[in-house]
């Protein structure tokens, strides 16, 4: 079952990692440190709210107006929660934690749509495929998003890495 998550997000890994890129680039683009934005991509995993909170980051807005907007962005998750509940609720609080970090857009969908008419819920093979499609996700967007990071300003003008940021966040503050 985890094969068969890695083989149903693994065509999905190539989105997943330019938007890493492009969120990397960007939060180097805002003015962010190196570090910190490992760290910010390490521990949010959540580039839609990576993106809405950078402007606000860079302006220097209150850090409760950045939460604020991280949380509106992503109460999505609360859906996908709900939607899920009954998959999870037999593992302890910590697998339950790790499981809510790592899921995804991409993940969430392919998991509901496979297992969304099972009659048994929470088995091995539903876990196993979770994770086989988390863990290609949260590879895929930490590789791509670190490499934004690092390399984002070192890439030539020419590739549109800036261009892609930028684009990126405007139009995170063009939908809000």
């Amino acid at each position: 079952a985890y094969r068969a998550g890695v083989r149903a997000m693994t065509p999905l890994a190539f989105a997943i990692a330019v938007w890493g890129l492009v969120t990397g680039v960007a939060m180097v683009g805002a003015g962010m440190t190196v570090p910190i934005a490992i760290l910010l991509s390490l521990t949010v995993f959540a580039g839609s709210a990576q993106l809405a909170t950078l402007p606000l980051l860079a302006v220097g807005a209150p850090m409760p107006v950045v939460y604020a907007t991280a949380l509106l962005v992503n109460l999505r998750f609360v859906i996908f929660a709900a939607a899920s509940r009954s998959y999870f609720s037999h593992l302890t609080r910590k697998e339950r934690l790790l499981a809510g970090y790592l899921n995804g857009d991409l993940g969430f969908a392919l998991f509901q749509t496979r297992y969304r008419n099972a009659t048994e819920r929470g088995t091995p093979e539903q876990l196993g495929f979770f994770y086989g499609t988390a863990v290609v996700n949260w590879v895929a967007w930490q590789v791509a998003s670190i490499a934004g990071i690092l390399l984002g300003g070192l890439a030539p003008t020419s590739w549109g890495l800036d261009l892609a940021a930028s684009l990126a966040l405007l139009d995170r503050k063009s939908t809000r």
